[in-house]
């Protein structure tokens, strides 16, 4: 497996972020602590320089598995699905950004908080979101750059909750460069059984994020860890597994070295 680590700009107001901070310093941190990536979470490209990053990734030897978007939403009220024309369109212009950003240094394109809350008008959000989707998988695609959207519990977010939904919505949405990104913390919340979960996205699984049941660094909750890295190696998925857990327990570096220790060992049967 390939193990990768979310980082940060200093910007973040998301609390699951094992590193927040300086972009430069979690890209070291997690190259020492033996991740073989990083997932950078970004609110907006322009405030990273690109050229730094790709000389520092290049010397430390490190890749970027993804870029997360959700700051966008949260910070600057972005959505994908906003019946506010101004608003959505807003929302697709940063989102062609972050694939430009994913182009120059690599990763997949995160599709999760940034979609936005359906509200009462279900029906019409749901179809500015395929819209939405359908324009950014069309650029993305230009770029070779895929987009993964994100199964977000019910308690974060008021739609595709499930792997189920989510793959309803990649047949809309009907383009190949848009797969899945699960989450164990999520599916804990949302999935009857995360194995069986997993199985059934299957070659749309693009990307993977791990945090045990209290969102804790894997190994300090009630996942069986052991278990979903074997369903992983059975439907031969070959992307990333990437840390994004609170900083628990002992701060962002303790954390990251007991989930890379935990997914290892897991790994190892």
């Amino acid at each position: 497996m390939k193990y990768s680590l979310v980082i940060s700009t200093t910007d973040a107001s998301f609390d699951a972020l094992a590193f927040k901070g300086d972009l430069m310093k979690g890209v070291k941190m997690a190259r020492e602590l033996g991740y073989d990536a990083v997932e950078i979470a970004i609110r907006d490209p322009e405030s990273v320089d690109v050229k730094t990053l790709m000389d520092l990734l290049e010397k430390e030897a490190m890749k970027v598995s993804a870029i997360g978007t959700g700051q966008a939403f949260l910070a600057d009220k972005l959505s994908l699905s906003s019946l506010d024309e101004e608003v959505r369109k807003r929302a697709i212009e940063r989102l062609k950004k972050h694939i430009d950003f994913a182009r120059n240094v690599g990763g997949h394109v995160i599709i999760g908080l940034i979609r936005g809350f359906f509200g009462k008008e279900r029906k019409k959000a749901y179809g500015k979101l395929v819209e939405s989707v359908k324009e950014l998988c069309s650029y993305a695609k230009e770029k070779d750059v895929k987009l993964v959207v994100e199964p977000i519990n019910r308690y974060e977010c008021d739609n595709m909750n499930t792997v189920e939904e989510t793959l309803k919505f990649l047949k809309d949405v009907d383009c190949q460069n848009v797969g899945l990104l699960l989450d164990t913390f999520h599916m804990n919340i949302e999935e009857p059984i995360i194995e069986e979960s997993i199985k059934k996205a299957g070659e749309r699984l693009y990307h993977f994020h791990v945090a045990d049941s209290n969102r804790w660094a894997p190994g300090c909750g009630h996942i069986d860890f052991k278990s979903i890295m074997k369903v992983l190696k059975d439907i031969k998925y070959d992307g990333f597994v990437s840390v994004e857990c609170l900083p628990l327990p002992g701060g962002p570096e303790e954390s990251a070295k007991i989930a890379l220790k935990t997914l290892k060992e897991c790994e190892g049967g």
